[in-house]
């Protein structure tokens, strides 16, 4: 059961997590969640399998099999090779002039579900994710790669940066976002 429960977990989370967060979330102990790793390993670190467990400092995340990687790559590249979407477009935006901001605070701006946006714009190395402390969520920001293909070497130096990361009515629905998850 806590294999089965690791695989959901782990698939679902689609990144690197702590063995000890992973425990304390399929409600086992670290050695039950240490031997349905090495069970998963033994199944899944095989050549013929698409997909590989890692661990490595005390971390796990499912990845692909590095023999597929030319696949992968290819598949990266033609998903990711097509101009930006409108939403996308959107989302990047805010995220420029309003971050670090949460997933929360930018569907409450654009009024849909940004998942899927914040996934391509994470792999194309537009934006990047953290754990903030203070809001016990992701916030995500602009890359420096990013910054630097603008042509900028900070958020400050985008046009009219000062009047959208400042104004009234976008840190209102900032902030009805907020009293929506208390």
């Amino acid at each position: 059961m806590v294999k089965g429960k690791l695989e959901a977990v782990l698939f679902v989370s689609g990144k690197s997590m702590a063995i000890k967060s992973l425990a304390k979330l399929v409600e086992a102990t670290e050695e039950e969640v240490q031997a349905a790793i090495k069970q998963l390993q033994l199944e899944r670190n095989v050549e013929s399998s698409g997909i590989h467990l890692l661990e490595h400092d005390g971390h796990v995340q499912f990845v692909t099999n590095p023999g597929f990687a030319t696949l992968v790559a290819n598949l990266v590249k033609d998903e990711f090779s097509d101009e930006l979407t409108r939403p996308q477009l959107e989302t990047l935006s805010i995220i420029l002039y309003r971050g670090p901001i949460t997933k929360p605070e930018i569907e409450q701006i654009r009024g849909v579900n940004c998942s899927l946006i914040l996934r391509n714009l994470l792999i194309r190395g537009l934006i990047s994710e953290e754990e903030h402390a203070e809001k016990l969520q992701m916030v995500y920001s602009a890359t420096t790669d990013f910054l630097r293909h603008l042509g900028v070497s900070g958020v400050t130096e985008i046009p009219e940066y000062d009047r959208f990361h400042t104004d009234e009515r976008i840190s209102k629905l900032i902030e009805e976002s907020t009293q929506g998850t208390l």
